[in-house]
C-alpha cells in the first residue's frame, strides 16, 4: 500500500485532533447545573415545612423562590438566600393543609439562569387533641376563624396577564 504524502497525513491528524476536541469537550460546557435535591422533596407529603431548602450540582447565584398554591396564591416566605450551592427560605409560620409549589429560579455557575418548579402536599400536622363531643358548633353567619397569627399570609393571588374578567 503506498503511503500518504506527509500534508496529507498532518493535515488529516489535525482535522481528527480538532474534531475530538469539539465533541469531547463540548458536552461540559454546555451543561448547566441542575437541582440535586429539595426539602421539600418533589411530590412529598409533610406534616411541617419551616425551612425551603434547595441544593445545587454547583455554585448558584441571585436566588428567588416563590411558594404559592395550586390556586395560584403567593405564600409570603423569607428573603431566599444562596451559600454556595444550596438556597434556603424560612417558611413563618404553618401552612395550612393543601397543594403547594415551590417555584424557583437561579443563575447557574455557566452564568445562565436556570428554573424549576417542586410541587408539595401539606397533610394536616398530628394533634393530641380529639374534638370534644360537647363542642358548640359554629353558627353558619358568623365567619370560620382563619389561621392561627402566625401562619404565613395566604392573600395575593398571582396576577396572570392571560386571566379574563370575572
Amino acid at each position: 500500500m503506498a503511503s500518504l504524502p506527509r500534508s496529507v497525513r498532518t493535515t488529516a491528524v489535525t482535522a481528527l485532533c480538532r474534531a475530538l476536541f469539539v465533541l469531547l469537550g463540548t458536552p461540559a460546557a454546555l451543561a448547566h447545573d441542575r437541582l440535586k435535591s429539595s426539602s421539600p422533596a418533589k411530590d412529598a407529603k409533610v406534616s411541617a415545612v419551616e425551612r425551603i431548602r434547595l441544593e445545587f450540582s454547583s455554585r448558584i447565584r441571585f436566588p428567588a423562590l416563590a411558594l404559592r398554591t395550586t390556586d395560584d396564591v403567593i405564600v409570603d416566605i423569607g428573603k431566599a438566600k444562596a451559600t454556595g450551592d444550596t438556597v434556603t427560605s424560612e417558611v413563618p409560620g404553618p401552612l395550612p393543609s393543601g397543594r403547594y409549589v415551590i417555584a424557583w429560579r437561579v443563575v447557574s455557575s455557566d452564568g445562565h439562569p436556570i428554573e424549576g418548579e417542586i410541587p408539595f402536599t401539606m397533610t394536616a400536622p398530628a394533634t393530641s387533641e380529639t374534638p370534644s363531643a360537647t363542642a358548640t358548633p359554629t353558627p353558619a353567619s358568623t365567619p370560620e376563624p382563619s389561621a392561627s397569627a402566625s401562619a404565613p399570609v395566604l392573600a395575593r393571588p398571582l396576577s396572570r396577564s392571560n386571566r379574563g374578567a370575572s
